[in-house]
């Protein structure tokens, strides 16, 4: 990871660089993630099945991935990883994941507000 990147923070240039920096098409795509955050986080619940665990953190990790959300990308590979470990230590891993979700959305929210 960029250490000039802030953990949970979202490099915009790295999105803007795959669309040509159509901001109409970026906003669309912050968009869909957003709403896809949200839908995928519940689902990393530490009692849920192994793979249904693993599928979760493996679809927000890529999605991370595309917008530039470094670190909420291995956050998410760290909870890809502890799929086989217990509820308390997926708690620790979701609580990292949950955390740099909150950062990506706030600069999210503020990216598409400027």
């Amino acid at each position: 990871m960029n250490d000039a990147v802030r953990p949970g923070s979202v490099d915009f240039g790295h999105l803007e660089s795959y669309v040509a920096g159509d901001r109409a098409i970026v906003r669309e795509v912050l968009d869909l993630f957003s709403d896809q955050a949200r839908t995928v986080l519940p689902a990393l619940s530490p009692t849920a099945a192994k793979d249904d665990w693993r599928h979760a953190a493996h679809s927000l990790k890529g999605s991370a991935l595309g917008i530039g959300a470094f670190a909420l990308a291995e956050a998410c590979g760290a909870a890809e990883a502890a799929r086989d470990e217990s509820p308390e230590a997926k708690r620790a891993v979701l609580a990292r994941v949950a955390d740099a979700m909150a950062e990506a959305l706030a600069d999210i929210a503020a990216y598409t507000r400027g």
